[in-house]
């Protein structure tokens, strides 16, 4: 497998070097991957250079596992447990679940493409070089997770939580924010210009080391006025 990153050596939206650094994307080039003639999915597992195509493990327990190499289209992940799990150089595409424990897991070089998912809990993760793009997911908990060079792009998250996490190079590209939490969050060039929608529910009061655009800056004006305490009369 031969993979690089690209992006992040440079920073956007400003001038003299004032603007905010860009994400470093993963480029995932898959070997040629064996079908996946497994079973189902085991604890502790080892996974590398298989595909995975319309496998049905809803409520099946992955703990540990590790997938590395490998891809996974049109899979069905509903309440699977996959908590400590250790994703590399993968492509998920088409997956869909409600109530999959991703949580304290590490996702490192990924594409998520298309993914229709509900209630994912990723609290406790590491994610770096991920790109989610498509889809939607609902109700998403990054709750005191690590995310560095992250893109969320074209997609829909409905009430994503990243409450105490930590955000370093995230980007939200032609996506919609409905109802995002940011309370406890600390963030280092995040870039939210170019999502579609952004709508925080709390912790508006976070967005130091945020970028917004001035058309979100007069759509959160009320947000922000409330957060300060400022009565705004006519």
């Amino acid at each position: 497998m031969a993979r690089k990153a690209t992006g992040g050596t440079g920073r956007t939206g400003g001038t003299g070097g004032t603007g905010v650094r860009s994400a470093r994307r993963p480029e995932v080039r898959l070997p040629p991957l064996e079908p996946y003639g497994g079973a189902g999915l085991e604890p502790d597992g080892d996974y590398d250079g298989l595909e995975f195509t319309e496998e049905d493990f809803v409520a099946q327990d992955g703990a540990g596992a590790r997938f590395m190499d490998c891809a996974l289209r049109g899979c069905a992940l509903d309440e699977t447990r996959l908590h400590h799990a250790r994703v590399l150089d993968c492509v998920l595409t088409g997956i869909r679940g409600v109530g999959t424990d991703l949580a304290e897991s590490t996702l490192r070089d990924v594409e998520l493409v298309d993914a229709r998912l509900g209630g994912v809990q990723l609290h406790g993760s590491v994610l770096e070089r991920v790109v989610l793009r498509g889809g939607k997911i609902d109700y998403l908990n990054l709750r005191k997770a690590r995310l560095k060079d992250v893109v969320f792009e074209d997609c829909v998250l409905v009430e994503p939580d990243f409450g105490g996490a930590r955000l370093e190079r995230v980007e939200f590209v032609d996506c919609a924010l409905k109802g995002v939490d940011f309370n406890g969050a600390v963030l280092t060039d995040v870039d939210l210009r170019a999502a579609a929608q952004l709508e925080i529910a709390r912790g508006v009061d976070r967005l130091a080391g945020a970028v917004i655009s001035p058309g979100q800056l007069l759509d959160l004006a009320p947000v922000l006025a409330a957060e300060m305490g400022i009565r705004v009369q006519a």
